[in-house]
C-alpha cells in the first residue's frame, strides 16, 4: 500500500428537505384543512479516526464527499427522511484543516474521536405549521436550507512514541529490523527509506512505536533531498532517538546537522527529550570509538550511548533508556501535565 500523508478533500452536506403543501381531502369530510409536512434534514459530514487504517491513500482517488439531501415532506404531516451522513474514516493522529493550510479545525488522535465537519440544512416547514384561528388554509411552505460545502485538508501524524532520525546511512533502518517485526528496506546507499517505517518494541515488560523517519541532510527545511516533511510524524513523540554513524570521520559535524535541522523546523521538536546513540561501533577501533564518544558527548551536553545494530551489541541498553522515556511521558499525561525536558 502507497504511503500518504496529505489529501485534499472537497466536502458538503446535504440539502435540507422542501415543506409540503397540501390539503385534507377525504369523503365524508367537508373541512379537511391543510396537512402539508416537513422536510427531512440533510445528512451531516463527519470524520472519525480508525485504528485499521495508517495511510490516507483512499483520499487520493476519493476526493469528494457530499452527504445525502433530506427529503422533501408529503401529504398527510409526513415528514420527509432525513438525509444519511457521509463520514470520513481517517486514520489515528489525521488533523484536520481549513483550505489554508493553517486553521486547525480537529485533531483526531485517539481511536474512535469524531468531529463534525459540517451541518445539514434544516428542512422547510410545510404548510400544516402555518395554519391559524385566522389563516386556516395557508397556501404556502418554506424551502430546506441549503447545503455547506467546503475544502479541507488531512494532514496525518502518525502516533508513535519514538522518533527515529539521523543522516541518510545511519542504520536507522537495521535498528528497527532488529528490535521489531518491521521489515524496513535496507541497502548501502542513501535514501532507501522513501516513507516513514513503523515498528512494535517490547523491552521490560514495556510496549511502544518506533517511527523511522527517512534521513536528513543539510538543508532539508529548504527542500534539500526529501525535506522535512516526514518531521510530522515525530511531533508527537515522546523521546527522539539520534543514531549518528560512527564510521564516518566528521560525526560532531552530521550531530550538528540534523540538531540544526529540528529548530529549523520548529514545532517544538528540537525541544523534546533526545537519546544519542554512537552506531556501528563493531567497525569502529576501540581507541578511536572512545575519542569520538568523548567528541560527541561535549558537542551533545549528554551521555552518548554505544551501539551496534548489525551485531546488537548496546541495543538493549538503547531500549531501556528509550522505555523510560516513554513510561515517564505517559506518567505526566495520566496526570495531566507536561513532561519536562530530561537526559537519561
Amino acid at each position: 500500500m502507497k504511503f500518504l500523508d496529505t489529501a485534499k478533500v472537497y466536502i458538503a452536506s446535504g440539502a435540507g428537505g422542501n415543506g409540503c403543501v397540501s390539503f385534507r381531502r377525504e369523503k365524508f369530510i367537508e373541512f379537511g384543512g391543510p396537512n402539508g409536512g416537513d422536510g427531512g434534514r440533510g445528512g451531516d459530514v463527519w470524520a472519525e479516526a480508525v485504528e485499521n487504517l495508517n495511510t490516507l491513500i483512499d483520499y487520493r482517488f476519493q476526493q469528494h464527499i457530499k452527504a445525502k439531501n433530506g427529503q422533501h415532506g408529503m401529504g398527510k404531516e409526513m415528514t420527509g427522511a432525513t438525509g444519511v451522513d457521509a463520514v470520513l474514516r481517517v486514520p489515528v493522529g489525521t488533523q484536520i484543516l481549513e483550505e489554508d493550510g493553517e486553521t486547525l479545525i480537529a485533531d483526531l488522535d485517539r481511536p474512535g474521536a469524531r468531529a463534525k465537519l459540517l451541518q445539514g440544512g434544516k428542512g422547510g416547514f410545510g404548510n400544516a405549521r402555518f395554519k391559524t384561528s385566522t389563516n386556516r388554509a395557508p397556501r404556502h411552505a418554506n424551502p430546506g436550507q441549503p447545503a455547506e460545502e467546503k475544502a479541507i485538508i488531512l494532514r496525518l501524524k502518525l502516533i508513535a512514541d519514538v522518533g527515529l532520525i539521523g543522516l541518510p546511512n545511519a542504520g536507522k533502518s537495521t535498528f528497527l529490523s532488529r528490535v521489531s517485526a518491521a521489515k524496513p528496506k535496507i541497502a548501502d546507499y542513501p535514501f532507501t527509506t522513501l516513507n516513514p517505517q513503523l515498528g512494535m518494541v517490547r523491552i521490560d515488560e514495556t510496549d511502544f512505536v518506533i517511527a523511522d523517519l527517512p534521513g536528513l541532510i543539510e538543508g532539508a527545511h529548504e527542500g534539500a533531498g526529501l525535506g522535512d516533511r516526514f518531521l510530522g510524524h515525530a511531533e508527537r513523540c515522546s523521546v527522539v532517538l539520534h543514531l549518528v554513524d560512527g564510521t564516518q570521520s566528521e560525526i560532531v559535524s552530521a550531530y550538528r546537522t540534523i540538531r540544526g535541522e529540528l529548530e529549523a523546523y520548529g514545532h517544538g521538536l528540537a525541544e523534546k527529550p533526545e537519546i544519542v546513540a554512537l552506531n556501528k561501533t563493531d567497525a569502529i577501533p576501540k581507541p578511536a570509538l572512545s575519542r569520538k564518544r568523548a567528541s560527541l558527548e561535549k558537542a551533545n551536553g549528554s551521555d552518548v550511548f554505544l551501539m551496534s545494530g548489525a551485531t546488537g551489541a548496546g541495543v538493549q541498553d538503547v531500549l531501556r533508556a528509550l522505555a523510560k522515556a516513554v513510561n515517564r511521558d505517559r506518567k505526566h499525561h495520566r496526570r495531566g501535565t507536561s513532561p519536562t525536558a530530561w537526559l537519561p
